[in-house]
Parts: structure tokens; sequence; C-alpha cells
């Protein structure tokens, strides 16, 4: 992932790779290598890195529980920091850092990188619009398939894959590597959650559950039901089992008035939608939504600016805030309110 942060970043005019940073010095040098950033500008130490080079921002792609504290460093250092998704392992963490930011007026940005999408923004600005009435339910699911094949590579044999099985490691689980994704994707246009309901299951997948240093005990699969603040209901399915998906998202919201789908494994830029007449006739016609600056493109945008960029901090603690009601209400085995 970091590369694809470096090649977007690179992509972007007028933007300038000057550091790299990473725990394994042969990684960090690698990477500058690769990205054309002198050796000299690769380090070990976060703290190192802000004090040695001169730069404007930070983008953070790191393992979960060191989004914090990293993030927190480079704050505190004046830099605007675009940071991968979860904000955080936890929602105090995670509205610790939406602070920290706000009170030094630094562009701060998460990468809940399916908003690249020009599809969920025409779905927001429909709803704002009123185009299908009261939103009375939706749908929403992101189905992966790498734990029933090899698309992606064998998970068994590769510490990349690996981790994100590991609560050791920091990781929530499907819940909090993509399940953020869809519960982001979901509420964004609809609106406010006011309940949550979880159910997380971890499938056996290795014997005892372990691989090497690595115990297989983070969730695989959720289910999720959403009562939204203007009373509208939502179920969310997250997997890593769903044989046939290698990456997809959908979602279905459903008013008074008509109805709109979007599936990003067919296209990022259209959506369909059933009002009017259609209603009727259960038909659907296709629209083609404007296109929509990248995540990356918006948080450099957001610099040179100097008007804040979504989603930001603020909205990526929001998200976590559900996620971790999904995890009490697991544990609990009842509906938590928000």
């Amino acid at each position: 992932m970091a590369h694809a942060h470096a090649k977007s970043f690179r992509d972007i005019r007028g933007c300038k790779l000057v550091a790299a940073c990473d725990i394994q010095p042969g990684r960090a040098k690698e990477f500058a290598r690769r990205w054309g950033i002198p050796q000299r500008c690769a380090f070990t130490d976060v703290d190192d890195m802000l004090a040695a080079v001169p730069c404007e921002a930070v983008s953070i792609v790191a393992s979960d529980p060191a989004h914090a504290p990293l993030s927190l460093a480079c704050i505190a250092a004046g830099k605007h920091v675009l940071c991968e998704k979860p904000l955080a392992i936890d929602y105090a963490d995670a509205r610790k850092m939406a602070q920290a930011a706000a009170r030094k007026g630094v562009v701060n940005m998460v990468n809940l990188s399916y908003r690249n999408a020009s599809a969920i923004h025409k779905a927001a600005a429909l709803l704002r619009d009123d185009a299908i009435g009261r939103v009375m339910h939706f749908d929403a699911s992101y189905l992966q398939s790498w734990l029933v094949s090899n698309t992606w590579g064998d998970w068994r044999t590769s510490e990349g894959f690996l981790w994100r099985l590991s609560s050791r490691n920091g990781c929530k689980g499907t819940l909090g590597d993509i399940g953020v994704h869809i519960l982001d994707l979901a509420t964004y246009p609809i609106g406010e959650v006011a309940s949550v309901q979880c159910r997380l299951k971890n499938f056996p997948k290795a014997r005892g559950n372990r691989i090497g240093q690595y115990r297989l005990d983070a969730n695989d699969s959720a289910v999720i039901t959403l009562e939204m603040a203007d009373g509208a209901l939502g179920s969310v399915h997250t997997s890593r089992w769903a044989t046939g998906y290698a990456n997809t998202l959908q979602l279905r919201i459903f008013g008074d008035a008509g109805a709109i789908r979007l599936d990003l494994d067919k296209s990022y830029t259209q959506l369909e939608i059933c009002r009017g007449r259609d209603v009727n006739r259960n038909a659907w016609k296709t629209v083609t939504c404007p296109p929509t600056p990248t995540i990356h493109q918006r948080f450099i945008g957001a610099i040179r600016s100097g008007r804040g960029g979504q989603p930001d901090f603020a909205r990526g603690a929001a998200v976590q805030r559900i996620l971790d009601a999904c995890m009490a209400s697991d544990a609990k085995g009842a509906a938590v309110k928000l």
C-alpha cells in the first residue's frame, strides 16, 4: 500500500517524495531507491525524519496500532497528515487524533479509498436532493475471497496477509480492515447511526488456528444491522470467505419513492436508479457520474488551498466509533446505542 501511495503522489504535478521511514532499515532504503528518494533520507525513526528533512506532509501507511502515535508525532511537528484506515485501534485514539489535528490547524485525511468512486458522491447528492424520497432501508456488502483462493497470493506464507488475521498483531480482523470501508460507503450518503447489532465470526483455517508466530484469532466475517438516526434500517455484510468475489463492494438504498444501487466491482463512475414511472415497471436507468478527484489529489489540493479535505480525521473517528460499537455488540450479544 505504501507503493500505491507513492505512485499516487508522484503522479500529482508539483508533489515530490522527499523521505521514507520504516522500522526495518533495509525496507526503508529499498523503498527510497525505488521511488528516487536519496538514501540519506531513508530513516528508521519518525522523529529523526521529521527533524532532518524539510517536508510539508506525511503519508502514514503502517500497521493499525502505529496510526495514532505516528499521526500525533507528525501533527505536533506541524505536518499535514494522510493516514491509512482504520484511523486508530479504538474511538478514544481516533478522537484524540482528530482533536490534535484541529488544534494544530493542519490538513488531516484518512484513506477511505472508495471515496475515489464518483458513484458514491452522486448517490449522496441524489439523497440530499430527495431523489428517492425517505430512505427506508439499505444493504451493503464488501466481499473478498483470499481465504479460499490464491487471487492475491497464498495468505498462508505471506506476512502481509497473516498479520491481518491476528489480533495480537493489532488487527481488528475483517471488520477493521475492510468493514471500515463498507461502513463508510453505506453511512456517508445516508447519515448518522443510532444503534448497531453485530455478529463476528472467526473460522478455523489452520492447525490450532496458528501459523508460525501468528495466532489466527481475528474475525473473518461480520454481519451487522444498523438503525439510523432517521429510523432507516440497514444490513452490512463483510467477509473474506466469499468465493468468486475478489474485491466487491455493493450498496443498495431503498426509499419510499425510488431506489439506488451501485456495484464498484462493475463501475466506479456509474450507478443505477429506479424512480418515477420506472417504479411501477421495476425498471432501472443507468446514471453516469461526474468525475471526482482521488483521495491523494484532494489531500494535496487541501494543502494548497488551505481548506480541509474529506474524509477527514473527524469522519475517520466517527467510523471508528461504529467499529467499536460492533465489537461491543458482538461481545454483549445485543444491540449497542451510539
